[in-house]
């Protein structure tokens, strides 16, 4: 009879609560790390990925382990995946950090990884990069042709947009997959599986520590699983020396949350978006939230003051061209005041913005100028409205026939133009029906029908 090939690990692995010695975690490692899921099952939150039918879940069970990259913020467990992969692919793991490798460190993954598939018991290699986003072109250009042959199976992990850190080259060859932000209540089912594993964690009951701890760490936590344990250790720690279960003990520890927010990356992009758009979807409630959000992580606060203003002058425009004086003086408030009295100026701005009447219509008319004159090129002034300056200049021709409009009724000289000939008839500016511009929108109807005549 054939021998069998050795049957793959199971997607569940071992029970939980047990190490693969059956012996105690050393308890001098923190407890993030000894915590660490071994199985798929364990892994906290990420059920697109990992439920049943999911897109990640059925690779593994099809025996395909790709080179991937993982997309999420800190602490939703990027790189334990990337190790249980490899455990389940019974893979070499290899791991290099963006942040401290370069080429030399690349090739001397791919020599061990070639000795291994060239090896009397061929194995593959999952090569693991942390901050993948760090590598510069070259770094990852180096990458392609290993990735292309699979000498190596990459798994990369950031914490940045993909498509803008990484060169398409090597992001065609890689799948991502997106992870999300743990759930408070997955956070909270970590926490005490953690409190009680007489294995891997404190070994202790699961009143040790009020059921309200629990949940206000799993709320400090922001999502970031790794961060709930590191508090909950501090928290036990905390609780024994001060002997006390009073939530204000929890509360030196906690003190003011701290919001994910990072000042130049894909979370600060999506927070400026999300406020831009509530203002433009006239939710003073939503605006107010995100302003909120962005002064909460930190943000240079001028730069929102900036942004607000382009806000008032591409979203309401002619509508309310009061919100642009708003925005400045708002902007002049905080410069004045500073923080937190000056935010409040800001605040003000913002709410005044959502609740204006809403147009583009000078945004998209100046939008429809450039390109047009792109277009058409240098066309010529047209002869009556050129300057004069010097006799020469008036024996040509330039000036004649411009008619001064202030002495002409209505202070409109019926029937002159001012664009060149080829594009006599363009209008690019279209008034919407709202705010101030259904005036001006009458107004221009008149000047224009005046124009024509």
């Amino acid at each position: 009879m054939a021998d069998q090939p050795p049957a793959r690990p199971s997607l569940a692995g071992r029970e939980p609560g047990t190490t693969s010695t059956g012996r105690r975690a050393d308890p001098a490692r923190p407890l993030a790390e000894r915590m660490r899921p071994r199985t798929l099952d364990e892994v906290a939150g990420q059920q697109h990925l990992l439920g049943d039918g999911a897109p990640l879940r059925v690779l593994l069970e099809a025996g395909n382990v790709p080179s991937m990259v993982f997309w999420g913020p800190p602490g939703v467990g990027k790189t334990t995946l990337a190790r249980l992969l490899a455990q389940f692919s019974e893979a070499e793991f290899l791991t290099l950090s963006a942040v401290l490798a370069g080429v030399k460190e690349i090739r001397e993954a791919v020599a061990h990884a070639k000795a291994l598939r060239d090896g009397l018991a061929p194995r593959r290699t999952v090569l693991f990069i942390d901050e993948i986003h760090r590598f510069n072109k070259s770094q990852q250009d180096a990458l392609l042709p290993y990735v292309e042959d699979g000498t190596v199976t990459l798994i990369g992990a950031t914490t940045e947009n993909p498509s803008f850190e990484l060169n398409a080259a090597l992001l065609s060859r890689l799948r991502v997959f997106v992870l999300r932000s743990l759930e408070e209540a997955d956070i909270q089912s970590l926490l005490r599986r953690a409190l009680t594993d007489p294995e891997r964690g404190m070994g202790l009951s699961e009143d040790a520590l009020p059921a309200s701890w629990i949940e206000r760490i799993a709320e400090a936590a922001d999502g970031d699983g790794r961060r709930s344990l590191v508090l909950l250790e501090t928290a036990v720690e905390l609780g024994r020396a001060e002997s006390s279960r009073d939530e204000r003990v929890l509360e030196k520890l906690i003190g003011r949350g701290l919001r994910r927010f990072d000042k130049g990356g894909e979370n600060f992009y999506d927070q400026i978006s999300a406020l831009h758009k509530s203002v433009r979807g006239s939710d003073p409630d939503a605006a107010l939230y995100w302003f909120a959000r962005m002064l909460d992580g930190g943000v240079d606060v001028s730069y929102l003051a900036r942004r607000l203003t382009r806000m008032a002058i591409e979203d309401i425009g002619l509508a309310d061209p009061r919100a642009q004086r708003l925005c400045l003086d708002g902007w002049d408030i905080y410069e004045r005041l500073g923080s937190p009295e000056g935010e409040l100026g800001l605040a003000i701005a913002v709410v005044y913005l959502a609740c204006a009447p809403k147009s583009n219509a000078v945004y998209a008319a100046y939008n429809a100028s450039r390109a047009l004159v792109e277009q058409t090129g240098s066309l010529e002034v047209p002869m009556h409205i050129r300057n004069a300056p010097t006799k020469l200049m008036k024996n040509l021709g330039y000036g004649d026939g411009y008619r001064y409009d202030h002495d002409e009724s209505g202070a409109i000289a019926a029937g002159q133009t001012f664009l060149p000939e080829r594009l006599l008839g363009t209008e690019l500016y279209a008034p919407v029906s709202r705010g101030l511009e259904i005036k001006i929108g009458e107004r221009l109807a008149q000047l224009r029908a005046a124009r024509k005549s």
